[in-house]
């Protein structure tokens, strides 16, 4: 059992040195004061670079806003796709929930290509409309997959029971289960964010000339050459999305702990 234990830990650890190791090494290497390989010194000036460059600031407000609508969008119908599908039962409901998970198994070069001719087909012009539309698109099913499982965490007989007293069936979801769904709602958000905010070949299908996210910028200046503000950014850019991954995967338990503890003590002061 110690020889087994010993080696899953070995394994472990190699495996994350193969995932981590060269995201450390880009770390690094945006402090560096030259733009050799070689370490000599510490310094903030490529961030400063990257800071001051019209086009990477460009690129990141395309980025944010891009990220910002598209996940907003996906998680509104993403709701509305639960509620519609936890109505459903048997082989209707699975059949949907199989439709839902094939765009998360399905290859992005595949969905990025079949988006930019959908658009060409029926002539939509290439720009931010389609970036949002394509991002929207393979957003929702990461909300379904973040909100169906509390939305059947609900008790339907409370809804029922508003129902009965008279409430409107719009004022008792808003009232009643919405409040409860807010956790997977929040998660399924963020998580929309993060795959809207750091996709590269769904975006470079669908975005047209003259429009820049900061996946596709670094994509085009590293062809160039390496750039050390390339490094900088890459690293802004993954602990944006280490942020917001905790956030979406800490951020419900913590509220959830906070009503427990808020329950408890009306409780106790009750008593």
């Amino acid at each position: 059992m110690r020889v087994k234990k010993f080696l899953s830990q070995i394994y472990m650890t190699l495996i994350f040195i193969f995932m981590y190791a060269p995201i450390v090494t880009l770390i690094v290497f945006s402090f560096n004061e030259n733009k050799g390989r070689r370490w000599s010194g510490f310094s903030l000036k490529w961030y400063q670079e990257m800071f001051q460059s019209e086009m990477i600031m460009s690129a990141l407000w395309n980025t944010i806003l891009i990220a910002f609508i598209s996940a907003a969008l996906a998680t509104l119908l993403g709701v509305i796709a639960c509620i519609g599908i936890n109505s459903l039962k048997g082989k209707a409901r699975n059949a949907y929930l199989a439709i839902n998970n094939i765009p998360m198994l399905n290859s992005e070069l595949v969905t990025g290509l079949a988006m930019m001719l959908l658009f060409i087909v029926f002539g939509i012009r290439f720009g931010y409309t389609t970036i949002i539309i394509a991002h929207t698109t393979f957003c929702i099913p990461y909300v379904v997959l973040s909100v169906l499982p509390k939305l059947r965490q609900t008790d339907q007989r409370v809804y029922e029971a508003a129902l009965d007293l008279g409430a409107k069936p719009v004022y008792a979801f808003f009232k009643v289960v919405l409040p409860d769904l807010m956790p997977g709602i929040v998660s399924g958000y963020l998580l929309a964010f993060t795959m809207s905010l750091d996709d590269f070949i769904i975006t470079h299908f669908t975005k047209g000339t003259g429009i820049n996210t900061l996946s596709t910028l670094i994509y085009s200046e590293v062809r160039k050459g390496i750039k050390p503000s390339m490094n900088a950014l890459s690293t802004i850019l993954f602990f944006s999305v280490l942020l917001l991954l905790c956030l979406g995967t800490y951020g419900p338990k913590w509220k959830n702990r906070a009503r427990k503890s808020e329950k408890t003590g009306g409780k106790r002061a009750r008593a």
